[in-house]
């Protein structure tokens, strides 16, 4: 496996963007393209992807929609393309289409071919509108013998699509690496732990009525503070709950939006389904801990690249980080570039990301072809 090449271009139309793109791109061997464009370009996606099938003469293309995307430089609210291409070993990756609710037609189609190479890992992209994708992400990942997931649901105003050597939509689609490609990925979380962890003692599907046999409502409060408790009006965008991950040996944990209060009931409602006996903690979203722990995770991958620079990476962050967090002048990928210098490089902010087995949120997750 050979370097990458990449361009990343924004225009008012997007044939001017496209050939920004092109002409960055230059002329390079390749049989693999990652696509990712903004949600203003949505309506043009096909074209967009004919046109880069036609001028660089790759068949095989993955990617996504995105409110923002990102390269050397991120892109928001504008019209914009960002594009890499890679050229692989042959039959050394197979891209699938999307799975919307069991792997029986990706086992079909992937089956000889997953017997063969022994896949471990996927970049994938999903429809946020899939109500089964949780499932759907455990189930793939299972399938391939506990195979490592990487990417994210896809981001748009209106049409959340997604790329797979065609136009995708529905589900989960992407692209599968034999065990000879050589990668490594890690992930940052963006909110940090407020206070210890409770026990859920009663539930009613996504609403806490008990946290460690006491009303939901009080233990919240006394893990904000007084001043948060006073004004509640002020907790939105900044604190979260969180699910830790049971097993994990790194103090892993899922992001929930807190989306409902009861303060005569003292209940808490949350964006995912709980039961009793899970255990829950508090987060909060605050730049100079999301500054460090992105830190500490790029540092560790640059001690594991001993010096060496990647030859591309795909990194996909949440909507909830990029300018709304990190600040504007494209603050995140700058840290990625300040810590493992230039390389190929293309992602997008997503409604969602995936790693392993499972649906993060707010987190950064950074693939390294190596």
């Amino acid at each position: 496996m050979k370097s990458f090449k990449v361009g990343h271009a924004s225009a008012t139309v997007w044939q001017d963007a496209a050939q920004s793109c092109l002409k960055q791109l230059g002329k390079t061997k390749a049989n693999l393209g990652f696509l990712y464009i903004t949600d203003a370009l949505v309506d043009d996606i096909s074209d967009i992807l004919n046109y880069f099938k036609e001028h660089t003469k790759v068949s095989h293309w993955v990617g996504s929609v995105g409110i923002g995307i990102c390269s050397s430089k991120e892109y928001f609210d504008v019209a914009a393309i960002a594009v890499m291409l890679g050229d692989f070993p042959e039959d050394s990756f197979s891209v699938f289409s999307s799975i919307t609710q069991d792997m029986s037609e990706f086992s079909n189609t992937h089956k000889t071919w997953c017997d063969m190479t022994h896949p471990k890992l996927a970049i994938v992209h999903g429809d946020p509108r899939n109500k089964q994708m949780d499932q759907l992400i455990f189930k793939m990942s299972e399938y391939l013998g506990d195979g490592f997931l990487v990417g994210g649901l896809s981001s748009a105003r209106y049409h959340p699509l997604q790329i797979a050597d065609t136009i995708n939509k529905g589900g989960l689609s992407g692209v599968l690496f034999s065990s000879q490609i050589n990668v490594t990925t890690r992930l940052t979380q963006g909110c940090s732990p407020l206070g210890k962890r409770h026990q859920i003692t009663e539930t009613s599907n996504n609403i806490i009525i008990r946290l460690d046999d006491r009303p939901a409502l009080d233990v919240f409060k006394e893990d904000i503070g007084k001043e948060l408790a006073a004004d509640m009006d002020k907790i939105a965008g900044y604190i979260f709950a969180a699910l830790p991950i049971l097993g994990s040996d790194i103090g892993d944990y899922l992001v929930r939006n807190i989306i409902g209060i009861d303060p005569k009931h003292k209940l808490l409602a949350i964006g995912d389904k709980i039961n009793p006996g899970m255990s829950i903690m508090f987060t909060q979203r605050k730049l100079d801990l999301a500054q460090d722990n992105f830190l500490k995770m790029l540092n560790k991958l640059k001690k594991q690249l001993k010096g060496k620079k990647p030859k591309g990476g795909v990194y996909h962050s949440c909507v909830g980080r990029g300018k709304s967090l990190f600040g504007e002048n494209s603050s995140e990928v700058k840290m990625i570039q300040d810590v493992l210098g230039e390389f190929p490089m293309v992602g997008f902010f997503a409604n969602g990301e995936i790693y392993y087995q499972r649906l993060y949120g707010y987190t950064g997750i950074l693939t390294l072809f190596l």
